[in-house]
């Protein structure tokens, strides 16, 4: 509890013994601190409809940013055809990188606007641009074109709206907030989902072009409902800066951004090549490698939804230290892989695992926050850190794979795999700074 609560508090408890000393005995109050506020906002709902309409608008929210983004792995496949231009997959992959990127460090900027109470302006203005840069990658025909459009403008537009939401939530609910943050993540698996089929059923019959002007429609149509019944609930009493410096110093917080940041470069590598991979080695066919995208996503529905209820009964890092030591050993699994069927197993047991890595942050971010009011711009920064993964893991996956047959798919699986595993060891440090070396508490 912070020293203003404990102030207030304390006002509150005292007043009436000391009215009660002025009139019996004419001694003067108990001088009272300057600049003691008012009490705080009132504790979350943790329920209702108003509390459950937020997680249906971040469902939307989840379902047009990391669930496009999840569809990058049949971008990345059809770009490496030369159907759209001709490019090295290292180059092809900065595309999903920065675009990945842009969605977390653009929280460095949308976390305070949050904080200062324009959830609306970032919800139409993010919304916006997510639409009109698929409406421009429509019309492009070059690589620094689509780099330009989706990357960057795509990028820009859903950072500005994934870090409001994910700072939106936690002020609605406390006990279930594992429940209703993964729930509204699992908004980005039923994308994974749906996109990649749009995408790839539609490109033959109708070209690149309108099927994606067809996703760009989609993601319009979707984002009405977050813009209608999305508020903000909790506002600061004063604007906060853009960056809050004491989160440097406080170590499970910076320790923990640096897990993420470690744990996105291992997730990148199975974002952008669980397509390619089947197909290059041959374990599939075309239609099958396009579909494991929409496998893993299917799978990764689950591993939002039940590891983050877990999470609310034994505590967040409980639970997202085993699922990332987990999801590492299934990344190395990935060598063992000879025929379409262990590719189809791999795609579902490493989508249900890796969806812990983009449900259970924001809650991490959110515990490891003792000031709710700075809770957008906590969770901003934090995922600006991690984002870092994000822009570095594609391209150096892309770099290691390489450009001459065969490709080196053993050492981009043993790269994803080590990745995961150091985060998870960080994340073990984590838990042990907040409860100690004990095992059975909550933490």
């Amino acid at each position: 509890m912070s020293s203003g609560s404990i102030l207030e508090a304390n006002e509150e408890k005292e007043t009436p013994f000391s009215n009660n000393n002025d009139s019996k005995n004419n001694e003067p109050a108990t001088p009272q601190p300057e600049g003691v506020k008012p009490a705080g906002p009132p504790p979350p709902p943790n329920g209702g409809f108003a509390a459950w309409l937020q997680v249906a608008g971040a469902f939307m929210i989840f379902f047009n940013t990391w669930g496009l983004i999840n569809t990058f792995a049949v971008f990345q496949t059809y770009y490496e055809s030369g159907a759209l231009f001709t490019e090295s997959s290292s180059n092809i992959s900065w595309i999903g990188s920065i675009q990945c990127f842009l969605l977390q460090v653009t929280g460095i900027i949308a976390g305070p606007i949050y904080d200062r109470g324009h959830l609306r302006l970032l919800l139409v203005t993010g919304s916006f641009l997510v639409v009109f840069g698929y409406m421009m990658l429509s019309l492009c025909h070059e690589y620094w074109q689509a780099l330009l459009a989706q990357a960057i403008c795509v990028g820009l537009g859903s950072g500005l709206l994934f870090t409001p939401t994910v700072s939106l939530l936690p002020t609605w609910f406390s006990s279930h907030i594992g429940l209703a943050v993964g729930i509204a993540s699992s908004g980005s698996s039923l994308g994974g989902v749906i996109y990649p089929i749009v995408l790839y059923r539609l490109i033959g019959p109708i070209g690149f072009p309108w099927a994606v002007r067809t996703l760009a429609f989609i993601a319009l149509g979707t984002f009405i409902i977050p813009v209608i019944v999305m508020r903000q609930r909790i506002k600061p009493p004063k604007p906060r800066a853009l960056i809050d410096w004491s989160a440097f110093t406080d170590y499970p917080y910076i320790a923990f951004a640096i897990a993420v940041l470690i744990v996105f470069i291992g997730n990148s590598v199975l974002i952008f090549y669980i397509s390619y991979y089947p197909i290059n080695k041959g374990f599939t066919n075309n239609s099958l490698g396009f579909y494991m995208v929409a496998i893993f996503n299917a799978a990764s529905i689950f591993g939002r939804i039940a590891p983050n209820a877990l999470s609310d009964r034994i505590g967040v890092f409980n639970t997202f230290v085993p699922m990332a030591l987990i999801l590492s050993i299934t990344v190395f699994s990935m060598l063992g892989v000879t025929n379409a069927a262990g590719m189809v197993v791999e795609a579902v047991v490493t989508g249900f695992f890796s969806g812990v890595i983009v449900a259970l942050p924001p809650v991490c971010f959110a515990m490891l926050t003792a000031n709710k009011a700075l809770i957008g711009t906590r969770i901003g920064q934090g995922f600006a850190i991690g984002g870092l993964g994000l822009l570095i893991g594609g391209p150096s996956a892309g770099a290691i794979l390489g450009t001459t047959a065969p490709l080196d798919w053993t050492g981009l699986w043993v790269y994803g795999g080590v990745a995961i595993a150091v985060a998870g060891f960080i994340l073990i440090a984590v838990r042990v700074m907040k409860a100690g070396p004990r095992l059975m508490v909550k933490v």
